[in-house]
């Protein structure tokens, strides 16, 4: 009888008692960075996105710093997800293929690496077209520029390298077809006391702009202390050199993860290839420092509003390489395979891919 009374009255409990509503699914997401997130650059562009999802209701995330690329990443990642973390991103080249591997041992984790190329079930990858924001600050050095020789300071020769120096050459060169761009490689993507001994290298020899695929402010501040220009790069690092920083291309991460998190907690994320720009918002370009000229401001802004659109014709053929040897016809427009996959540099780069 006490067992029947109880059966009742847990079943009037069901019927009188609303249940409270379910809770979103909580989401548990990591992030692997190959500098200290305070490198003012690539790292701290990254954490910035963090930091908007960190924000996101029933989202929980963490971070792991200055992770060198190779086995020690791995190390890191099989930590996060044996922890059960939901989501995890990888935010260097030299990531993807430790990244394959783990993703491969954890079928139920979604993997996203930045830069690579490489996926798997539970494995995509996700880059921004900063190509068209080096092209626009470009633009701004080659009319900045009094003696026709602009330096970048460049990190590996990978194609994303490569890529963002060809879009900066062909920005520079259409506003002034005399301009050159001589590179330096430092070997390094954060090493400030290198970056900035390069960007002297390049001062010696002449140049009055210096530009950068690098994460530190290393650059911008020799350019400063020699009384020339700069061009930044990740973030705005007018606060490093102001009397020298002209703009800098940059990103903006926090709309796309933001987006991801949110196609992971409804499980409708599937693997992939994303590459955004300017239309997208992940792509921007800094503000100009006062000395940039209305003329200048106004002939990139043009350019800029073109790429909001969607309209992307900055390789557009015909295109030369150094040797003089057409790799995108006259009427033709590199492909994203081909973007991907860039190993050889435009005509008006003095240097060499090693």
């Amino acid at each position: 009888m006490i067992v029947k009374k109880l059966g009742m009255l847990f079943l009037f409990f069901l019927l009188v008692v609303p249940l409270a509503p379910a809770a979103d699914k909580q989401i548990k997401v990591g992030f692997i960075y190959v500098s200290p997130i305070g490198d003012a650059g690539w790292s701290y562009a990254h954490d910035q996105g963090r930091l908007a999802i960190d924000a996101m209701v029933d989202v929980t995330t963490s971070y792991v710093e200055a992770v060198a690329e190779g086995p020690d990443s791995e190390r890191v990642m099989l930590n996060m997800a044996r922890k059960d973390y939901d989501l995890i991103f990888a935010t260097s080249f030299g990531y993807m293929d430790s990244m394959l591997k783990v993703a491969g041992k954890f079928p139920k984790t979604v993997f996203m690496h930045c830069s690579g190329f490489k996926t798997a079930p539970n494995m995509g990858n996700y880059f921004g077209r900063m190509y068209q924001a080096r092209y626009l600050s470009g633009m701004v050095a080659g009319g900045m520029t009094q003696t026709n020789t602009l330096g970048y300071v460049a990190a590996f020769p990978i194609p994303e390298v490569i890529r963002g120096i060809n879009a900066f050459v062909l920005g520079a060169r259409a506003v002034n077809p005399k301009a050159q761009v001589r590179v330096v490689w430092t070997k390094t993507w954060y090493d400030p006391a290198t970056e900035k001994e390069a960007a002297k290298s390049l001062l010696d020899v002449g140049a009055d702009v210096i530009a950068q695929h690098q994460d530190s402010p290393g650059p911008q501040e020799a350019a400063q202390e020699k009384g020339v220009y700069s061009i930044g790069y990740n973030t705005d690092m007018t606060t490093f050199a102001p009397k020298a920083h002209l703009t800098a291309p940059t990103w903006n991460w926090a709309h796309f993860y933001k987006e991801v998190v949110e196609q992971v907690r409804r499980g409708v994320w599937k693997s992939g290839s994303a590459w955004y720009g300017m239309k997208e918002g992940i792509v921007e370009l800094a503000p100009f420092g006062p000395m940039v000229p209305q003329k200048i401001r106004d002939m990139v802004q043009a350019k800029q509003d073109e790429l909001m659109t969607g309209r992307d014709d900055i390789f557009s053929g015909p295109i030369r390489d150094q040797n003089g040897e057409i790799q995108v016809p006259a009427g033709k427009l590199a492909s994203d395979a081909e973007l991907l996959g860039m190993k050889y540099f435009v005509q008006g780069v003095i240097g060499t891919l090693q």
